[in-house]
């Protein structure tokens, strides 16, 4: 008995009671299809992590206090303008350093308002450290900084939220009771990692002069971070010399705990592709379940095939039918069951990311639709492989059945 003679055979078997194969394949086909949605969805997520992290800028480190509030504000901060200098001065692994004061603040534009909104100081290189692409108008410049001008450059949020369709650029706000000029607006950074489209930037001179309520110390003005941008290759090494050099100027001894933290914004993407890793897998292993069910399904239907085929399986055996026939015949059938469940779960699980794609577009959180060649395959595998296993121990009966009390049999 040729392969093709299985197939043939097998086809015909499975056709003959529609129903009952349709109703087999669906619990493959749901399990399938929920795998399939979740792979697709995780590795979707992973590559809008790597994009949202691409954006925020390269080689960046991140210095904070130890116990970081909600975009660095509500903590005691621990570091000082004189650590960024300091850090500038002293780090070769360093290629530009950008610290940032915040604060809470109301900001008013016309009859618009925005209670609470993050206001940061920052300098003209923080657009560079933190690869910040201006829409309208320009960034904070050397001029304003020195100047201390009343300038303020908007996250695109804010800008909608104040000026909806109106070109904000050459507006007057008023920030925490003072008037300032709007020179600029930031590109979204849509559904990354930071807060940009939420805040309001103003020249870190102006900051102090205005806004700022923390006096000044022995090592200067308060900041709540310090974004260092370090040299291509050396991340390592300009964090060991970050934190060597805040050590210095914190006075802190051997054995004493840092008072603030130093990461960087690879080893935070790879801690979150771990976790995100980790939640993927969690939820195939829920999906396999209906996988599971699914298989048993196929063995309890091969079973009940098994016992209305008795005579069949007898009248095949007395003509010169096989054990291996027989076994590579039902095989077949339960395998033919997996191929079509795990197909057509694959089919079903890219609608549904489909379906979730264009929700999510419409809610303005649109994200890359994946569906990689490995998770088909996987997935298709897995489902064959299911109907195979399920379906031997019913083959094996099948095939271990006496032709003469088979043909016996009513």
């Amino acid at each position: 008995m040729t392969l093709w003679d299985s197939f043939s055979t097998a086809g015909r078997a499975l056709l003959n009671n529609k129903l009952r194969s349709i109703l087999t394949v669906l619990g493959i086909l749901i399990g399938v299809a929920a795998v399939v949605a979740v792979l697709s969805l995780g590795r979707a997520q992973q590559t809008l992590v790597e994009q949202s992290f691409a954006s925020l800028g390269s080689n960046l480190i991140y210095v904070t206090p130890p116990q970081l509030g909600i975009a660095g504000i509500g903590v005691q901060s621990t570091l000082t303008l004189g650590d960024a200098q300091a850090i500038a001065r002293e780090a070769t692994a360093v290629q530009a350093v950008a610290p940032t004061a915040q604060t809470y603040a109301l900001v008013v534009a016309g009859a618009q308002s925005l209670s609470n909104t993050i206001i940061a100081g920052v300098a003209p290189v923080a657009q560079q450290v933190n690869n910040y692409v201006v829409s309208e108008g320009s960034f904070i410049t050397d001029f304003d900084y020195g100047g201390i001008a009343r300038v303020a450059v908007l996250g695109n949020q804010v800008a909608t939220s104040l000026f909806s369709a109106m070109d904000p650029v050459g507006q007057s706000i008023r920030i925490g009771g003072r008037q300032f000029e709007v020179i600029g607006v930031l590109a979204t950074r849509g559904v990354g990692l930071g807060t940009e489209d939420l805040e309001v930037y103003v020249p870190l001179s102006t900051f102090y002069a205005t806004l700022s309520s923390s006096p000044a110390g022995s090592r200067g003005n308060i900041i709540n971070m310090i974004a260092v941008q370090a040299k291509s290759g050396v991340i390592q090494t300009a964090e060991q010399q970050i934190t060597t050099i805040l050590r210095q100027q914190h006075n802190l001894k051997l054995g004493q705990s840092d008072d603030f933290r130093v990461y960087s914004l690879a080893s935070v993407a790879d801690q979150l592709n771990r976790v995100l890793g980790i939640i993927r897998l969690v939820l195939v292993g829920i999906a396999g379940i209906s996988l599971v069910v699914g298989g048993i399904g196929i063995m309890n239907i091969m079973l009940v095939s098994v016992t209305e085929r008795i005579r069949e399986i007898g009248l095949r055996k007395a003509v010169g039918a096989k054990r291996r026939d027989i076994l590579t015949q039902f095989l077949t059938e339960a395998g033919i069951l997996g191929l079509a469940g795990g197909a057509l779960g694959v089919g079903l699980g890219w609608v549904i990311v489909k379906i979730m794609s264009v929700i999510a577009a419409g809610a303005d959180f649109a994200f890359p639709v994946v569906l990689a060649g490995p998770d088909v395959g996987l997935a298709v595998g897995v489902a064959i492989a299911i109907g195979l296993i399920t379906g031997l121990y019913p083959a094996l009966r099948a095939a271990r059945l006496d032709p003469i009390e088979s043909l016996r049999h009513e």
